[in-house]
Parts: C-alpha cells; structure tokens; sequence
C-alpha cells in the first residue's frame, strides 16, 4: 500500500555545532569543501536525507516565516518514492500528496559555488511564478512547492509515461503514423499557443521537457529557463539546449517567442522521423551547424509536403519568418481534418480555411525536400 511504498518526511532537527579548535589550513579547508559536496552529493541520493532537510518540527516554523507563499506544500501531507529522473543539480521522485499522484522535483542548492546557487534560486522562482499561473489540458499542473535550504522542491502532477523522447527512442525510425504525428504536434502547439497567449516564452522546449500521461497526450512542462516576454527582451544568453536552440540565441542575441516555434519546428521533425536531432553530432557541433553554416536536420523522402513545408517555416532563420502558433495549430487542425476524410495532406478546394493559413504561411524561407 501506500506507507509500505512510501515515506513521509519526518526527522530531527539539525543542531549547529561550533569549535573550538584552530583554524585549519587551506588544504585543509579545500579537503573539507571536497569531502562535504561527496557527502551532499550522496545524500542527495538518498530518501532519509530529505527527512533531514525538510524537518518536520521546523515546518511550523517555516510556514509562518516571510518565506511563506499561498502555494506552499503541507509536509506532512508529502510521501515521496521511487527516484525516476535526474539531472545535475534536481532529482524526481515518484510521491503522493494528499492522496493524490505526483511528481515531487528537488533541487539541490550548493552551498560554496554561489553562482551556481543564485541560478538555481532565480530558477525555482521562475518556474514556481510561472507554473503557478497558468491553467491548461497541455501545461503540466502545478500542485505545490517549499523552499527550505539547501533543497527546494515543485510537486507537480504526475506523467505516468515519461518523456516524449523516451517514447521517441522505443520507437523505430520514420515508425510513427500521420495520425500519431499529428496527434502529438497538436497538443504541443496548442499548449505553446496558450503559453504565448500568457506572454510567457519557454526558451528550452524540446522532446524530454514534453511529458505523456495515461492516455498518451502531451504535456509542456520544465519552466526553469522560461520568461515573461517582457523581461526576455531585455535579456540575452542561450538559456536552452543546443539541438533545440534557435541560431538567434545560440548567438546570444535578444531572443523572442518565435525562438520557441523553432524549437516546435525540431521537435516536429523528431515527430516524424523518431530520431535524436543532429545525430552524430556534440551539442557544440549541432550548435555550430545551426548558427554558421545554417544547417538543419534532413528531412526524409517520407515526409509529406505540406508536414514538411511547416516544419521549414517553423525552422526558419529569420524569426519573423516563422509562424505564431495561432497559425500552427489551425494548419494542424486542417491537417487532421484531411486525415480523417481520407484526403492527402495537400490544398483541397473544399479547405477554404486552410488555404488562408498557407498563405499567411507562405512568406517563409524553405528548405528544399530532397526526393
């Protein structure tokens, strides 16, 4: 059951000792650094130390602090399981909170790299500003969070089939149906249109930050790099991936939301091909290609045209050149609409509709479909 899987956050609270010996030698101090970040990092790993750290018996004290939000988690409503994520500085677990499934990410805050730390710090408040306001069937659901150092910690709902690109990477190359394609990109887009529509840009959209439920629908997640579009605009940097990243930001020139329909664009390209993005290549090579020599992944044979001329619209090297997803998800919409009459992907005169879109499309640069 539950408690068997399952364990709540319960624990002594931490007493600070001070010595009274000398001061010990800088090689001395570099081993103690050295040993304490070996220490952190395994108990980072380890379930008993988020006991540690979220100590039942500070909650109270905690929770009426200047610290406290209205989107604060009850601790002792928290069981956290299995690990089934992990990154550098955050690991995800598997939990319950409030009797309901959830994913519990934990970040981790350094105590000696400060820069590091204020990154971290700056992230979780973006992501926890950002999640907490927005409301759609294609944004994952923000449920709760709690900052308590050295570990912050955002409960979301919990994604039972992972990550787009590890359903992607199950898959065999050029294996998915026009109807799976099409299925996938539609959620995608229209979770990016209500993203857009909230002036939020996400600047790091890509496979493994897509996530699948139970039913196989797509869900925009991960919202530690993202910005008000305000503020992007006064900021620069290649705050995301490099094989998803567009060459403005890879350039780091003042980005916009168009540097998220680039990212659609690569994605959509995996879509129809399942494979990984500048395959064979570092993320510094992919980067390179993308930003220098304008290159872009192949598009197969396969393909069909019209898939085909969205993705090089989406991809386009001038961002004002790609579409709003306004755009992306009507031409998607039509695109189903033939799928399920029966009709190829290609201009119909009974699709009044879908002619318009394609001529907003049109002014894009395309890359040419080789045969």
């Amino acid at each position: 059951m539950a408690t068997s899987c399952f364990n709540p956050f319960r624990l002594r609270k931490s007493k600070s000792k001070t010595s009274s010996t000398s001061i010990p030698s800088t090689s001395r101090n570099n081993q103690l650094i050295s040993e304490t970040n070996n220490m952190e990092r395994k108990r980072f790993d380890s379930l008993e130390s988020w006991s540690m750290i979220l100590d039942s018996e500070n909650f109270e004290t905690w929770e009426e602090s200047e610290d406290h939000e209205e989107w604060a988690a009850d601790l002792s409503q928290l069981f956290v399981g299995n690990k089934f994520a992990s990154g550098a500085h955050s690991r995800i677990y598997r939990g319950i909170y409030k009797q309901r499934a959830v994913a519990v990410k934990m970040v981790r805050i350094p105590t000696h790299k400060e820069e590091t730390k204020a990154l971290l710090e700056r992230q979780f408040k973006s992501e926890v500003a950002l999640l907490s306001r927005l409301y759609h069937p294609n944004i994952v659901q923000f449920i709760a969070a709690c900052k308590k150092p050295p570990v912050y910690c955002i409960i979301t709902e919990y994604m039972s089939q992972g990550n787009l690109r590890m359903y992607l990477n199950k898959k065999e190359p050029y294996s998915l149906s026009i109807e799976t394609i099409l299925r996938l990109a539609l959620d995608i887009s229209r979770g990016m249109e209500y993203l857009h529509s909230q002036g939020v840009i996400h600047r790091d959209l890509k496979s493994n930050n897509l996530l699948l439920n139970d039913e196989m629908r797509v869900k925009v997640a991960d919202f530690g790099t993202s910005c008000l579009e305000t503020q992007c605009r006064k900021t620069k940097g290649n705050m995301g991936t490099y094989r998803w990243m567009a060459p403005e930001m890879i350039k780091e020139k003042i980005c916009t939301r168009k540097v998220d329909v680039y990212s659609f664009g690569i994605v959509l390209w995996e879509l129809t091909t399942a494979l990984l993005p500048f395959q064979g290549m570092t993320p510094v090579q992919a980067a390179f290609a993308v930003a220098d020599k304008n290159e872009r992944p192949p598009l197969p044979a396969s393909c069909q045209p019209a898939l085909a001329h969205l993705i090089n619209c989406c991809w386009a090297a001038n961002p004002s050149k790609r579409p709003d997803f306004s755009d992306i998800v009507s031409a998607l919409e039509k695109y189903d609409e033939c799928v399920k009459e029966g009709l190829p992907l290609t201009l119909h005169s009974e699709l009044v509709a879908r002619k318009a879109i394609l001529e907003r499309l049109k002014g894009c640069i395309s890359i040419p479909v080789h045969a």
